[in-house]
């Protein structure tokens, strides 16, 4: 049996939920040592230099393989039975690796390899439809990417297949426990920046799969093609701005500065009476620069009209223009998401509503954690564990 079809606890207490969204907090900003067999994803397109784990029954990309793990205090233990995370030594957390999915054993027809196609992050299959991008290896390049870095490794192939990826992700479901998919794309010089592949793509998978999908594209010149996406079945949509400081933005991402953060606004207006409230989302990245008094702003502005602020901190991606950038501190982030969960909690937008993706999983951010807990707080109530579904 997989992990991802093992229990998946929920936080038991609201005082248990504190202690854990701290410890992913720390973990995601300060890393986590390896001795053992470890499931991870080393470098590229996100979630990038990242391990694969539960921790306490929570999922969690950790950073394993930047130059500032070296620092850490956390590292992952093999215990008599399962595994702990150890903070100088001392246990702080159950925790269980994610296994190798089982699919990456299988090939297509012409040969190619599933994990070359799309790759497990915990319970969620994932892939970037289009390896390349409009503005890789020019001035344009956003500073946080590495989807030129996965290409250039090997590890996978420039154009997925709709027909390839709907092989996979039965595969992954029935094999893997697979529970939802996420596909994203490179951008495209043309008018629909790659939206209608990642949809013809989505919705092959959907229909052989039966698993709910998001797509991600930036964007487009005419909303309409958000229309034609929605028609094709597809469950939500990330359409991602970074940051909503524009100073930042015009700095790590020039042409979505040019695109503009009000352009953004307008598409997730527009998304939302589509696929509906909750099912619209947006990267946050926190600790690039960016004002956290704008950040918050922008994110309540968000959630008003029914879009879900991904907020995940700075995963310094090996290869790309910020590589040698570190975390931001766990406390900056956690300001940031304390500030947030409860406006999401207040409108009803949380990410145990999120259909499919980044939002559903949240195992690179802590918000998630922080909106159990918060609501564990409010209710007084202890939960008992459940399975994944």
């Amino acid at each position: 049996m997989s992990t991802a079809e093992q229990i998946r606890s929920e936080i038991p207490t609201a005082e248990d939920g504190e202690r854990l969204s701290g410890l992913i907090l720390e973990l995601q900003t300060k890393g986590l040592r390896i001795t053992t067999e470890f499931e991870r994803r080393p470098g590229g397109a996100g979630p990038s230099d990242a391990g694969m784990i539960w921790v306490e029954g929570q999922p969690l990309t950790v950073p394993v393989d930047s130059d500032f793990v070296t620092d850490t205090p956390f590292s992952l233990e093999a215990e008599d039975v399962g595994f702990g995370i150890y903070r100088d030594g001392t246990r702080v957390a159950s925790a269980a690796p994610a296994d190798r999915p089982k699919y990456y054993s299988m090939n297509t027809a012409d040969g190619t390899p599933y994990w070359q196609i799309a790759l497990m992050h915990l319970d969620s299959l994932a892939s970037t439809v289009l390896q390349t991008c409009a503005y890789w290896g020019n001035d344009d390049q956003c500073k946080f990417c590495g989807i030129g870095v996965s290409l250039d490794s090997g590890n996978t192939v420039k154009v997925k297949r709709p027909e390839h990826l709907a092989e996979v992700a039965v595969a992954a479901k029935e094999l893997d426990g697979a529970v939802d998919v996420t596909l994203t794309t490179g951008s495209t010089y043309g008018k629909d920046r790659g939206a209608l592949y990642v949809g013809k793509c989505g919705k092959a998978v959907k229909e052989a799969s039966g698993l709910p999908v998001e797509v991600q594209f930036e964007p487009p010149e005419d909303f309409s093609v958000i229309d034609k996406v929605a028609d094709m079945g597809i469950d939500s949509l990330g359409i991602h701005v970074e940051t909503f400081d524009p100073e930042v933005l015009a700095h790590i991402a020039p042409p979505k500065a040019r695109t503009g953060i009000e352009r953004y606004f307008a598409a997730w207006e527009y998304a939302v009476k589509r696929f509906g409230e909750g099912q619209v989302t947006t990267y946050v990245i926190v600790g690039m620069g960016e004002d956290p008094e704008l950040t918050i702003e922008g994110c309540k502005r968000a959630i008003d009209i029914g879009v879900y602020p991904f907020i995940v901190p700075l995963r310094p991606v090996p290869g790309s223009l910020m590589a040698d950038v570190v975390p931001p501190p766990a406390d900056y982030t956690e300001r940031i998401a304390r500030q947030v969960a409860p406006y999401l909690i207040e409108r009803g937008i949380t990410a145990d509503k999120v259909a499919a993706g980044c939002a559903r999983c949240q195992a690179c951010s802590p918000l998630g954690a922080i909106e159990q807990s918060m609501k564990l707080s409010a209710s007084g109530k202890k939960l008992i564990p459940v399975k994944s579904l």
